[in-house]
């Protein structure tokens, strides 16, 4: 008998009752995946509990014979899931089935939308593991022992999933854990052992444990290992279908959805190791989240070592799922040791390279999957431009931008389509930043390139800035910011006839020179602009100055960063311009400071002082009405 001490319900966290709900209410047309989710758990704690017994095999308590085991009671109506790993503490059991401890839940939540079919794969994606349980149970008690800890250390736990759970201590012998659904009425047709097998066989076949269940039959007694229990990615390819490939990345990535591709190799020679990576089809809700420690899984000779291995794959390809299983690093190896070794420097490489030519094959034979990928994780890939020198070129051919063009597709024109469409005689391919892609896509300063015909890249994700100041050029051509510097309106050749009002240069100097004086410290320079057309200010960049999306960047990093003045241009062919030659030096200066904020709203800025703004605004506008 169990010996109870400590009793006591808590109260869930709520976002656990809202998953709870959502798992019940949104994933029981496919039910069945209560028992892949509990056997992936159950081979996770034994992946923990050999690796943790590398440093301290007095963990294994005499027993090395590692393994999972499902059995069912149809008289109790109970399906029990049962393994040998490392089991859990009261502390843990606590943090683990009480609580979501992970960044992006109030997101996840955000982006429920009520339907159930849309919210299943949301919840797909979120990861819900052990809550899985609650679609086929109405009660489920848990009973587990963390390796090493004595036999009255033990831990129980039960709960209905209505919203509270008990929790006590009990005597236990056995390490590892035990979990017991005790399953609805509607849910009894999973009491019946060729159905057991056949999930099992389904989604578990991969699981490099023995998974045992009770021989049936007549006459039959005792247990039987009901899947191959060998290591999917050890196997020759040839003997893996597509499907098996599925089912061991939704055990890997713990995401219900299918991966979108994935490539299997094995290197030999002087360095050996097998490597299985997945892009998936959706960006986790803690995709940006800078703590959350990301990568794929770490092996040595089919042993598992580490869970999320960063030091395997550089952090722009964070979003790839996978493992990878060296036959050459030690068994000992530490995340210490692996910032500093040669042959993982080595796998690295290697490893990039397979994920990248997979890439580069997407691109070419499934364009509207690329597509996909590029939608959820192009600004992640964005970052290989910045992080990795050696495969520079390689990454910014996979890249995909909109542009100014009318009459083509948003995120969808690659830097080799740019170039190939650029004008006769244009020497560089022009980009224009900022903030808002709306701002960005009605920015004044693309007024002289559209009247030319001159496609312009529309870059507005916050490391676009980064990505245009590490690229430098493409194909030989500099990539060339359309805010920034003296634009050489000769470069861009002539304008189609009857689209640019003449312009009189000495006496745009002339006011140029006025507005400098009225505004003083407020801008480094004003100037007649050959950019606009219809518009009749813009604010530009001095070359070899920081624009003010890498400014913000910088500050939001805790970085010191001196205020960058900016330069006016101003349009005199516009009509607002050419009367303010007339005006008075008094009046100047608030039709002055007007510009100067008309231009900063139009780029997508914010006003340093818009009640300041507003009140001038209002001020001439009454002397115009009289």
């Amino acid at each position: 008998m169990s010996f109870e001490v400590n009793e006591e319900t808590r109260g869930f966290q709520s976002e656990v009752r809202q998953l709870l709900d959502l798992v019940v209410h949104s994933l029981y047309g496919n039910s069945e995946i209560f028992l892949r989710e509990l056997v992936s758990n159950a081979a996770d704690a034994l992946d923990k509990l050999r690796f943790l017994a590398l440093a301290d095999d007095t963990l294994y308590e005499g027993d090395q014979e590692l393994g999972i085991r499902v059995q069912y009671s149809q008289a109790g109506g109970t399906i029990t899931v049962t393994d040998n790993g490392i089991g859990m503490s009261r502390e843990e059991v606590v943090d683990n089935l009480g609580t979501i401890a992970r960044s992006g839940t109030r997101e996840f939540f955000n982006a429920l939308t009520g339907d159930a079919r849309q919210d299943a794969q949301l919840i797909g994606q979120f990861g819900v593991g052990f809550y899985s349980a609650f679609i086929v149970a109405e009660r489920v008690t848990v009973l587990t022992r963390r390796a090493g800890a004595g036999e009255d250390d033990g831990v129980s736990w039960e709960s209905d999933g209505q919203g509270e759970y008990t929790i006590h201590n009990v005597k236990r012998r056995r390490r590892g854990t035990e979990v017991v659904l005790h399953l609805r009425e509607q849910a009894r047709e999973y009491l019946d052992g060729a159905r057991l097998r056949g999930i099992v066989h389904r989604y578990s076949e991969h699981i490099p444990f023995p998974i045992r269940m009770p021989r049936e039959g007549e006459g039959e007694s005792g247990e039987e290992v009901v899947n191959a229990a060998t290591a999917l990615w050890a196997r020759p390819r040839s003997e893996i279908t597509d499907e098996d490939y599925r089912e061991f990345y939704r055990h890997v990535s713990h995401d219900f959805d299918q991966p979108l591709a994935w490539v299997h190799s094995r290197v030999e020679g002087a360095l050996e190791y097998t490597s299985l990576f997945y892009l998936p089809r959706h960006a986790p809700f803690d995709l940006w989240d800078a703590n959350e420690r990301r990568g794929v899984k770490l092996y040595v000779r089919r042993v598992f070592i580490m869970d999320a291995a960063e030091q395997l794959l550089p952090r722009y390809l964070r979003f790839v799922r996978g493992v990878v299983d060296s036959d050459d690093l030690p068994l000992n190896v530490s995340r210490e040791i692996l910032q500093e070794n040669k042959q993982l420097a080595s796998i690295r490489a290697g490893s990039v390279k397979k994920i990248l030519g997979l890439l580069e094959d997407l691109t070419g034979d499934r364009p509207d999957d690329y597509a996909l990928l590029w939608k959820n994780f192009g600004r992640v890939l964005k970052e290989g431009v910045v992080e990795d020198a050696a495969n520079r070129e390689r990454i910014a051919r996979l890249l995909r931008f909109s542009t100014s063009r009318e009459d083509r597709r948003d995120n969808d024109v690659t830097l080799a389509a740019y170039v190939q469409g650029m004008k006769e005689g244009q020497r560089a391919i022009y980009y224009l930043t900022g903030e808002d892609f709306d701002a960005v896509r009605t920015s004044p300063h693309l007024e002289a390139f559209r009247a030319r015909g001159i496609e312009v890249l529309l870059l507005s994700d916050p490391v676009d800035e980064w990505l245009v100041a590490h690229l430098g050029e493409f194909d030989g051509k500099p990539l060339k910011s359309v805010a920034r510097g003296v634009l050489d309106a000769g470069e861009l050749g002539a304008a189609p006839a009857g689209s640019e009002a003449p312009v009189d240069d000495a006496a745009g100097a002339a006011l140029a020179a006025r507005l400098r004086a009225a505004l003083g410290e407020s801008v480094k320079e004003v100037r007649v602009t050959h950019r606009l057309i219809s518009s009749p200010a813009c604010l530009v960049v001095d070359d070899g100055d920081p624009g003010a999306g890498f400014e913000r960047m910088l500050r939001a990093a805790g970085r010191e960063v001196p205020r960058t003045l900016p330069i006016l241009e101003i349009n005199p062919a516009h009509p607002l311009v050419a009367r303010l030659a007339d005006e008075a030096d008094e009046r100047l200066g608030e039709w002055a400071r007007i510009l100067l904020d008309q231009a900063l709203l139009s780029e997508g800025g914010r006003l340093e002082d818009s009640a300041g703004f507003v009140r001038r605004l209002n001020g001439m506008l009454l002397q115009l009405l009289g």
